[in-house]
């Protein structure tokens, strides 16, 4: 039980991203976003994507896992802005 809610805690914090990426591939527009937050959420999402190896937590390293391409994603944009 414990597991699963570790899994759907994870996923809803990890699709919340979603919208946030399809608008940035949409509009190629990062003008609202801190570049120094997402520096800062990127490092500890790859943090907590190591961390979640080291405990063999699935459910932490899946999660960010996606998180770290989504929001690295996101940070490629903010610094590199052009098509």
């Amino acid at each position: 039980m414990i597991t699963l809610l570790g899994f759907v805690a994870a996923c809803l914090t990890t699709i919340s991203f979603v919208p946030q990426v399809y608008k940035i591939w949409k509009t190629n527009n990062t003008e609202g976003i801190s570049l120094e937050m997402f520096l800062l959420f990127t490092l500890g999402v790859a943090l907590w994507f190591i961390y979640g190896i080291i405990k063999q937590d699935m459910a932490v390293s899946i999660a960010n896992l996606f998180t770290l391409i989504m929001s690295s994603y996101i940070l490629y944009k903010k610094l590199f802005p052009f098509k």
